[in-house]
């Protein structure tokens, strides 16, 4: 970054990345900065609004995920407030980023900031957005692009519906100015990269720091500042009642419901415990298998990836891999509750049932919830678990085995 353009940060230092290495970025092709550097202290909570968590996953979260599966993103570049490095970490873990700089004082020197870092990667499109607006769709990301493609800047808009005065200092109506001409402005803003830049390290120069969004900006340097359609649905966070509102209606994020299946079945072996649920369970003997055997967890790992079309168990852990042998199939589990998250969405249940006619699951089973729960990042009233016997028919009847079949009920967000 250019020392004339440095931002002035309200921790003391200049920007820079907090280390955690994510995404690549080719030369090229269109990028996005998603601005969660302000501190979000209407919305009443200890942590900025970002990283609060909406459906048990925090709002930044949200709003990058949305940027990194859309196929014609080919970069995301986050601007954080320099104090929020371990939550910032903790929300993105697993996802591709580029490396988070921090903002400034104001938004318009976050997200010069962003610009700035993404410089040398060369993007010719570039969209930024809002951090405190998790549910932009796939569609109006895919209209942001097209709309920059065919302008220098645009924005998306939605027409206001209510009459609008304007007062003065005491309040008294000095006008209503004509609805028809107004919109309402939303993000993701989408430019041609060096012209925003340019344009924003001009009015930097100038000492004109004060623009509330780019096409502000982009009006005062003199570019043609186009709209595109908006959506109703691409609300702002900003107070502790907007997270009241939007968690009374969870389907407006995850409107995507899926069910997944899974099974599987192991053979006794000498042994004295049985791993079940991620609990290991007195018995006279043992379940062979590559890893630890656990036909619960593996059962449960199925389903979720069926529920994301991502293969199963076997394509992310092959019995052939020497890795595996003996490992604990926790780390499964965990994996996969991570695919969920990387994509936005949430488990809304899971429900096992193991088919058995020894150990005994009715003893463990609350403590089998909870530890699944756990694993899970989820409450354990989201966790099913129930036990069946074959009367004494089949391989589980005949005592030869153990298996368990599950299904994991999932939330993504909308993909329309």
């Amino acid at each position: 970054m250019r020392p004339r353009f440095a931002a002035r940060f309200s921790c003391g230092y200049a920007s820079q990345s907090v280390g955690q290495e994510g995404g690549t970025a080719m030369p090229g092709g269109i990028a996005a900065v998603v601005v969660a550097a302000g501190r979000g202290v209407r919305a009443g909570a200890e942590l900025p609004k970002q990283y609060r968590k909406l459906f048990g996953v925090p709002v930044i979260t949200h709003a990058l995920s949305a940027f990194i599966r859309h196929p014609g993103i080919a970069m995301v570049q986050p601007v954080i407030h320099c104090a929020d490095a371990p939550p910032y970490r903790s929300a993105t873990e697993g996802l591709s980023l580029l490396p988070p700089v921090f903002g400034g004082d104001t938004r318009q020197a976050s997200v010069r900031a962003g610009l700035e870092a993404l410089e040398p990667h060369g993007p010719q499109i570039v969209l930024i957005h809002d951090a405190a607006r998790p549910f932009a769709s796939q569609t109006l990301i895919t209209r942001a692009i097209a709309a920059a493609r065919e302008s220098s800047g645009a924005v998306p808009v939605t027409p206001v519906t209510d009459t609008v005065k304007s007062v003065d200092a005491k309040g008294v109506v000095t006008g209503t100015p004509d609805r028809a001409a107004l919109r309402l402005v939303q993000t993701p803003q989408a430019f041609r990269f060096r012209t925003l830049l340019d344009a924003h390290r001009k009015a930097h120069i100038a000492g004109r720091d004060g623009f509330t969004d780019d096409a502000a900006l982009a009006e005062w340097a003199g570019i043609e500042v186009t709209t595109f359609e908006g959506e109703a649905g691409n609300v702002k966070l900003t107070s502790t009642e907007d997270f009241a509102r939007v968690e009374a209606l969870p389907g407006a994020l995850c409107a995507d419901i899926r069910t997944g299946f899974g099974f599987d079945v192991h053979q006794f072996a000498p042994g004295d415990h049985v791993m079940l649920g991620g609990m290991r369970i007195p018995h006279e003997r043992g379940l062979t298998g590559h890893s630890d055997a656990d036909v619960v967890l593996h059962a449960l790992v199925d389903a979720i990836l069926g529920a994301l079309v991502e293969g199963d168990i076997g394509v992310h852990f092959p019995p052939t891999d020497p890795q595996w042998r003996g490992a604990s199939s926790d780390r499964f589990l965990a994996f996969a509750v991570e695919r969920v998250r990387s994509r936005g969405g949430q488990i809304a249940h899971l429900d096992v049932t193991i088919v058995c006619e020894s150990p005994r699951i009715g003893p463990v089973r609350d403590a089998m919830r909870g530890r699944i729960a756990d694993i899970a990042a989820i409450a354990a009233d989201r966790v099913a678990v129930k036990a069946t016997t074959t009367e004494k028919m089949g391989f589980t009847g005949r005592g030869e085995g153990i298996a368990a079949f599950a299904t994991a009920t999932l939330r993504l967000p909308a993909t329309g």
